[in-house]
């Protein structure tokens, strides 16, 4: 890994790790970033022996969000596919784990929102401080909180600016593990290789309905979901399922 990859991918036994690399500037966010991010998701999203991805950041921080002086010097904010941060409008189609250790602000808040899990470290920080600039957390902040945790407390993050700890996060459960600082990567691949024992199709269906419950009402759900169910439930990974089920064995997953 070179401080010249903005973001790195690595693959590790079906584990897609991406490392959001701009330590020296608390790995905020600019246009090489969001681009190298964007194509790291397509990639997970087209690589059948990747089923879950964790996202961290490396130095000791998550991300500081976007990068206000690349922003402030003029340079114009690429427009990419996905939105920004190259994946705010369309996240990864597999489950992702955020692992925060430090700064997740602004931005790098809206990141671990677009995540399906997150291990914190207990010292981590996190806010929405864009009003403090008299700037809106455009990046799905302002919606996708609220869906979260509850919405007085959502109001009182992206009003008031503040940065908050881990502490203050933990009780409205948007953060499913708390762990020593340092070990949060470690505790997000744990997390990771305990969905590996599970079809990557069903994981990547049952995501995707999940990920809609806010939109659809009951009664539309039960309709709407079966599409999406029916990819795996027409996979080859739900005949082994089945076989291995059948003679008491470990499934061997393909991701087809």
């Amino acid at each position: 890994m070179t401080t010249e990859q903005a973001a790195v991918l690595e693959k590790k036994d079906g584990v897609a790790v991406i490392t959001l690399n701009r330590p020296e500037v608390k790995n905020c966010c600019n246009n090489a970033m969001a681009t190298a991010l964007q194509d790291i998701m397509d990639e997970i999203d087209e690589d059948r022996n990747c089923f879950v991805a964790v996202i961290h950041g490396a130095g000791g921080n998550f991300s500081t969000g976007a990068d206000l002086k690349e922003a402030a010097s003029g340079v114009k904010r690429t427009r990419l596919r996905r939105g920004g941060f190259g994946c705010f409008v369309h996240p990864l189609r597999k489950p992702l784990i955020a692992a925060v250790e430090g700064y997740a602000v602004g931005g790098g808040f809206e990141l671990c929102l677009t995540a399906d899990m997150v291990v914190a470290a207990a010292n981590a920080k996190f806010g929405l401080p864009e009003v403090r600039h008299n700037l809106v957390a455009v990046g799905g902040g302002l919606f996708r909180l609220p869906k979260k945790i509850p919405c007085n407390i959502a109001f009182e993050m992206a009003l008031t600016g503040k940065i908050y700890d881990a502490d203050f996060l933990r009780p409205y459960g948007i953060l499913n593990r708390v762990v020593e600082p340092g070990t949060t990567l470690e505790s997000a691949m744990e997390l990771a290789r305990s969905l590996l024992v599970n079809g990557p199709t069903a994981l990547a269906a049952s995501k995707r309905i999940m990920s809609k419950a806010f939109e659809w009402q009951e009664l539309e759900a039960w309709e709407n979901q079966m599409p999406i169910a029916q990819v795996a439930l027409n996979s080859k990974d739900r005949v082994e399922g089945l076989k291995a089920f059948a003679a008491k064995r470990a499934p061997v997953w393909s991701g087809e």
